[in-house]
């Protein structure tokens, strides 16, 4: 994988299939997984990332993802893939994307300011969007030039696992970007459902409601994580239960989440001292290695 994009003539303006050229800022777990995602596509992908640091970490985990698509089967061979992928450290690799996704943390001030850098730097025809599982979309356009060129796409963890991306259109998204984002989401072999902005949208607000729930049926002694996990599994056919899903999602992440929703929808969506604590604690789920549950590598 190179370190740099190169520019040509290519407008940046999208439509149908998978863009040509697609960014991504911020190459953590999320952020390659979307990387991956296009790349497979046959998109031409550039990471931007804060530092050579976690540019290098982006890159070992690109390499590490791609090759096990290639071991699972994957048509193309591992150099193919790795030659559409490029990790920089500015945002000045975006000017001739079609398409940055911005998937940094989920924090307001930290995606705000960093959606007005990407936007600084595209095509008034690109298109920008955000990763984002909870933030208003509209509070984050307020900060753009043009947030008709704006929405949300958040996709889920792990992505290439993950069947389902959910794209959220902000007041000012324009038709055409909302019916290209569909065909983009198909072009990467996942189904789209489209959502208008509302606090969780449509995915998060009922996971976490789910989730939260079933915290708090651990938090007072009603049963164990595996028993509720199984009760959904077995008796309404969920594929994975709400406590080991919080454990993949992070407990961190979760937590961020409800806080929102809490803020803005009431104490239905109040976290359980359980989760603080957890979280406190750095039980973080799978990625700590320990949730509800115990993960090994």
């Amino acid at each position: 994988m190179t370190d740099t994009t190169q520019a040509d003539d290519t407008d940046a303006v999208v439509g149908a299939g998978a863009p040509e050229r697609v960014g991504v800022l911020g190459g953590g777990r999320m952020g390659a997984g979307i990387a991956h995602a296009f790349v497979l596509a046959g998109s031409q992908v550039v990471i931007v990332e804060r530092d050579e640091a976690a540019a290098d970490a982006a890159r070992e985990r690109m390499t590490a993802s791609l090759r096990k698509s290639v071991e699972r089967g994957w048509s193309e061979p591992l150099g193919e893939l790795e030659g559409r992928i490029s990790v920089a450290l500015e945002t000045a690799a975006f000017a001739d994307s079609g398409l940055v996704i911005e998937a940094v943390p989920e924090d307001e001030g930290l995606k705000t300011d960093a959606l007005a850098r990407v936007e600084a730097v595209l095509s008034d025809r690109a298109a920008l969007a955000s990763n984002t599982s909870s933030i208003s979309i509209d509070r984050l356009a307020a900060g753009l030039a043009r947030p008709e060129r704006f929405l949300g796409l958040h996709f889920f963890n792990p992505v290439p696992a993950s069947a389902l991306v959910e794209i959220v259109l902000g007041e000012a998204t324009e038709p055409r970007l909302a019916n290209d984002a569909r065909a983009w989401v198909e072009a990467i072999g996942k189904t789209p459902v489209t959502v208008h902005d509302a606090p969780g949208f449509a995915s998060s607000r009922l996971g976490v409601a789910l989730g939260l729930e079933a915290i708090r049926m651990v938090e007072e002694g009603v049963a164990s994580p595996g028993d509720i996990d199984a009760a959904m599994e077995l008796g309404y056919k969920h594929p994975v239960g709400p406590l080991r899903t919080t454990d993949i999602v992070g407990l961190d992440v979760r937590l961020g989440i409800a806080e929102q929703l809490h803020e803005h929808l009431g104490p239905r969506f109040a976290p359980p001292q359980l989760l603080r604590d957890m979280v406190a604690e750095g039980r973080l789920g799978k990625k700590a290695g320990r949730g509800f549950y115990t993960w090994d590598d």
